[in-house]
């Protein structure tokens, strides 16, 4: 029996875009890349830049 009220798949769109934004940032990060530490560092702005730019967004629309 299925639960009306489970609100579950409304938010799975969100973690498309949160991917697709990680792909992006990965292209853009590898490609200004040019040693093997900038690319390990690339890896991990990748994963994180998406989460600042949100982050951002919601605190200029709030002042």
């Amino acid at each position: 029996m299925t639960d009306r009220t489970s609100n579950a798949g409304c938010f799975a769109g969100g973690g498309a875009i949160y991917g697709l934004g990680i792909i992006g940032a990965w292209v853009f990060f590898f490609q200004q890349a040019d040693a093997f530490w900038a690319f390990i560092w690339a890896f991990f702005q990748g994963i994180f830049w998406p989460a600042f730019m949100v982050y951002e967004v919601f605190r200029t629309l709030v002042e």
